[in-house]
């Protein structure tokens, strides 16, 4: 009634994007700490740029956003809902196409789909940096062939980064080359790419070190779809591989539980032990449907016919219930995008405190 325009939130970037020299991430995984990365390095190569991404970054001070000063904005860009369609970048970097929001989509077809007509946005003096070790964005990507820079873990770069890199897994090389990719089609100088990516330590809650309980190393992070889980798990069994891996895991709407169930199934043959928490369940994302076919004791159940030590524990029983379990020298993946954060905190607090207390008096009988 006041004659305010109303705008979604990706329909108002999208007015941003047009007002600056964009370059956004996308991808079903690996987009934060890609976009981490790729600011990081405009930043090093004093471009200056505007930042918005998915987590927290200790560089910009615990925050989402940075302002910066130049003509260059750098856009986390998420296909929920088909918000990256809104936006006008001049560079994308894709990560990769997977099953992912098909609450949104249906089937990964309507993913990719998706992803041609956000590259169709591209212009003709723009650039597209794209992960050739995915099959599907191989396919979406390479009708773009005379706009496109790809990159590889079978690069010679790859050895590079691999020698530098400071977080865990191929999958983290794989976010790395396609910041080594931007900072060269930007002509950032090799050396501060790679100062920047051999400095990084990692974003919130991604493969995050929270402390210890009993001897084990509890570790918190975001991946809430399969591949996420099976990378982060190979990452945790690369990096301490003659140490037991227990995976936490909250799944995270009913959903994206029930669209990729099998692939739920398969995602924690990495782990040695899993325990699964109750749904988090989001308000307004979730079918009906979905909650009354899928939980998490069907997948515990399924994850011991598979052979798995699995089980399944409510929030009122993990704190009291996961301590005992741990061995000296344990690596424990809190993984989930929901609570699971706030579980995680909770139980490393309660051993922190209880290490602090003054040990009590003995009493001597007379």
């Amino acid at each position: 009634t006041r004659g305010i325009p109303v705008r979604l939130y990706a329909e108002e970037l999208g007015v941003l994007t047009r007002q600056y020299r964009t370059v956004t991430i996308s991808g079903s995984h690996g987009k934060s700490t890609t976009t981490a990365l790729t600011a990081l390095v405009m930043q090093e190569g004093s471009l200056d740029p505007t930042v918005i991404l998915g987590t927290k970054l200790k560089e910009f001070g615990n925050s989402n956003f940075r302002r910066g000063k130049g003509s260059y904005f750098v856009l986390e860009a998420d296909e929920y809902n088909r918000s990256f369609l809104h936006f006008s970048p001049q560079i994308a970097i894709v990560t990769n196409i997977d099953a992912e929001h098909l609450d949104t989509y249906k089937t990964v077809e309507g993913v990719e789909q998706a992803f041609k007509q956000y590259l169709e946005k591209i212009p003709k003096d723009g650039v597209i940096i794209a992960n050739h070790d995915d099959e599907r964005l191989r396919r979406v990507a390479g009708r773009f062939n005379n706009n496109v820079v790809w990159y590889s873990l079978e690069s010679p770069e790859a050895d590079t980064v691999r020698a530098i890199i400071q977080i865990p897994g191929d999958h983290n090389v794989s976010n790395a080359l396609a910041a080594l990719m931007l900072g060269r089609t930007l002509g950032i100088p090799e050396h501060a790419i790679l100062s920047v990516i051999g400095r990084y330590r990692g974003a919130w809650r991604r493969f995050e070190f929270k402390g210890m309980i009993n001897g084990g190393y509890i570790y918190n992070d975001y991946g809430h779809h399969p591949s996420e889980i099976r990378a982060t798990l190979a990452a945790a069994r690369a990096t301490f591989p003659f140490r037991r891996v227990l995976c936490v895991f909250q799944p995270h709407q009913y959903a994206r539980l029930a669209y990729n169930w099998d692939g739920f199934i398969q995602a924690f043959d990495g782990a040695d032990r899993v325990i699964l928490l109750p749904v988090y369940e989001v308000a307004g994302r979730d079918a009906k449907k979905a909650k009354h076919t899928v939980n998490s004791e069907k997948l515990a159940h399924e994850l011991i016919l598979r052979g798995k030590n699995a089980a399944h524990l409510t929030f009122e029983e993990a704190p009291k219930e996961i301590p005992p379990m741990l061995r000296q020298g344990d690596v424990v993946l809190m993984m989930g995008a929901g609570n699971i954060y706030d579980l995680t905190n909770e139980m490393v607090s309660q051993k922190e405190s209880a290490l602090s207390r003054p040990l009590p008096r003995l009493s001597h009988r007379k």
